[in-house]
């Protein structure tokens, strides 16, 4: 059991020193490059966000004595995975401001503030878009779950039904 989270624990540690090498290099690059070292980090930022989702299964399945350790462990893990989101959505408009603001001559102070209340406010929908959607399938599940009942109770109620005509 603690051995698979120790290989999440490794994979993890492996791929975000990954993505931290790739989002310093995100603000020098330029055009086609640029967006294709976007993509890349997106996807492996969605393979982090996989693997922490991984770590969380198995500490749920660890006995609950041994399950504290794990679960400080989880939450560090979680930090980790914000600050990395973070410095990917600063490094990303890092070289758009540059050049927006030599074209404009705007020396961003006060935009500054926008694009922080901006940030801020993409990251509260995202957080909510995911706790919709974590929404929606437990919904279906359940649905699912109250489907097989309902069958089991038709295949029971037939069954008591042909022992009552036999008696």
């Amino acid at each position: 059991m603690s051995s698979d989270f120790e290989s999440y624990e490794q994979d993890f540690a492996v791929l975000t020193a990954d993505i931290t090498g790739r989002i310093g290099k995100v603000p020098k690059l330029l055009g086609d490059e640029k967006k294709q070292m976007v993509a890349n980090v997106e996807k492996q930022l969605e393979e982090a966000r996989e693997l922490l989702e991984q770590m969380e299964l198995e500490v749920r399945e660890i006995p609950p004595q041994s399950r504290g350790m794990y679960s400080s462990r989880m939450r560090s893990y979680k930090q980790e995975m914000g600050k990395l989101e973070a410095d990917f959505k600063r490094s990303r408009i890092a070289y758009s401001d540059e050049v927006r603001n030599e074209l404009l001559g705007d020396d961003g102070n006060s935009s500054e503030n926008q694009r922080a209340h901006l940030l801020d406010n993409t990251e509260r929908l995202e957080r909510s878009s995911r706790r919709l959607e974590a929404g929606y399938q437990i919904a279906v599940e359940t649905e699912q779950i109250g489907q097989e009942m309902l069958e089991n109770l038709s295949h029971d109620r037939e069954k008591i039904q042909r022992a009552r005509e036999r008696v």
